[in-house]
């Protein structure tokens, strides 16, 4: 059996296709997977060095404000579509999968015009506009959250299955992961972290609030800064006069072994992306989410928004998150062991553990 997938520009549009394409070798054993991505995405990078077969096409994305480039793009669009219909035709799937970026377009477009089933991925809580265009002309639409399901066309197939995580999340053993990080039990673990880039309205407020813990016995403090920021971050410190080397805090500019940490803790302050939330909720991890402003549509609000409704969550806007309103959160949430526990709870209910079996289930339904 032979499938494609396509999906790029970010890894959060990667990452997803990757661990589907894992799932149906994992299904179909012997089956042949093609990746169609585009030459200037990440995935031209990151597709080659998991192993799998790539091919790019041409295109480039749509401005959001009105300029004559966009004729080209539109020009390069069909060309693209050309390129991927040729691309399907002689490999031959039985199925293709997309999981958002402006790739999918032409791909899976080509993919209907030859009657090959399609199956896309949205992770957000607010559909991109490829992924909603799409809707209408794949067989299935996947979902991460229940909110994406009415801003969809109603004529879409739409079903909620999560986001695929990495298995080492699920399996990840937390009184192990407590022992190795040596966070005796009644400790409670704050895992802070902005994205392998770090954010810097995250560092800022946790200078102040690592400042104000510092010396707890009753809280350890995991915070990661970002490659980029990590000096700044422990010049910040000194300049406070806050030692990075506290006995209950850790201060990393990227967490190796994040399946540990999130086994680990108690509690979570990061942004809000799809594929950090589905790894929170898996865990049934209380968070507090800062959402990044400048993403696309502002979904990262919307995904964030998702989890507050449930009761998972808590939100504090980009602009408004300081050391003192951070320092609340964080105290309101620990010193209550019952809103805790309530709140974990909740993000357990929101987790889907099996999210990439039932996007597997979903495409075999299409093809059988």
């Amino acid at each position: 059996m032979r499938f494609v997938i396509t999906g790029g520009g970010t890894g959060g549009h990667i990452y997803p296709a990757l661990a589907i394409a894992r799932g149906l070798g994992e299904r179909y054993p012997g089956s042949e997977m093609l990746y169609i991505g585009t030459k200037t995405g990440l995935e031209a990078d990151i597709v080659p060095r998991s192993g799998l077969s790539f091919h790019a096409i041409h295109l480039s994305g749509l401005r959001r404000s009105l300029t004559p480039k966009n004729l080209l793009v539109l020009w390069r669009a069909g060309k693209g579509t050309l390129e991927a219909r040729r691309i399907i035709k002689k490999f031959k799937p039985v199925a293709v999968v997309g999981t958002g970026g402006y790739v999918c377009g032409p791909v899976v477009i080509a993919a209907g015009s030859l009657r090959v089933p399609t199956l896309i991925h949205e992770q957000n809580a607010l559909p991109g506009i490829t992924n909603q265009i799409l809707s209408v002309f794949a067989g299935q639409v996947a979902t991460t959250f229940e909110d994406s399901v009415e801003r969809f066309p109603r004529k879409a197939k739409v079903k909620v299955t999560g986001l695929p995580v990495r298995p080492e999340i699920l399996t990840a053993d937390r009184n192990n992961a407590r022992e190795k990080l040596g966070i005796p039990g009644h400790q409670k673990l704050v895992l802070s972290f902005g994205g392998s880039q770090g954010a810097r309205s995250i560092n800022m407020a946790m200078v102040g609030v690592i400042g104000r813990f510092k010396g707890s016995d009753s809280v350890r403090f995991i915070h990661v800064t970002g490659q980029a920021q990590y000096d700044a971050f422990l010049k910040e410190c000194r300049r406070k006069n806050i030692s990075p080397a506290e006995n209950n805090v850790q201060i990393v500019p990227y967490m190796h072994n994040m399946p540990e940490a999130l086994a680990a803790a108690d509690l979570v302050i990061c942004r809000a992306g799809a594929a950090t939330l589905a790894e929170i909720t898996v865990r049934g991890l209380p968070s507090i989410l800062i959402p990044y402003p400048y993403a696309a549509g502002n979904h990262q609000e919307y995904n964030a928004r998702a989890l507050v409704e449930k009761g998972a969550a808590e939100m504090i806007l980009d602009d408004e998150v300081n050391e003192k309103l951070l320092v609340n959160k964080i105290n309101s949430m620990l010193q209550n062991k019952e809103k805790l526990k309530l709140m974990s709870e909740a993000s357990l209910s929101v987790g889907r553990p099996r999210a990439l079996q039932d996007i597997i289930d979903s495409i075999d339904e299409l093809i059988t």
